[in-house]
């Protein structure tokens, strides 16, 4: 992410130096300068809410959820009541 926002952040100073360069007045080139300054902290800001929902979605798919004490669901020490075998039955 860190590469996409430095390219806009220069693309931010680029472009009104160009349009300057070609004969559009400062405060044409400092409103767009703002606009693509603006355009920018959106699509970054939707880029981190982004990136922060797919790990999340990732954790979830990729470990269970855990207990309230950090262990699994019933039974996850190995306790639990169940006749198998070697067990006497009553």
């Amino acid at each position: 992410m860190g590469d996409v926002v430095r390219w806009a952040a220069f693309s931010c100073v680029l472009v009104p130096l160009v349009l300057v360069g070609y004969g559009t007045s400062a405060a044409g080139a400092a409103g767009t300068a703002l606009g693509l300054a603006a355009v920018t902290a959106a699509c970054r800001l939707l880029l981190r809410r982004s990136e922060r929902g797919a790990a999340q979605l990732h954790s979830e798919q990729c470990c269970p959820h855990r207990g309230r004490h950090g262990r699994g669901g019933a039974g996850a020490r190995g306790g639990g009541h169940r006749a198998g075998r070697g067990a006497p039955v009553e």
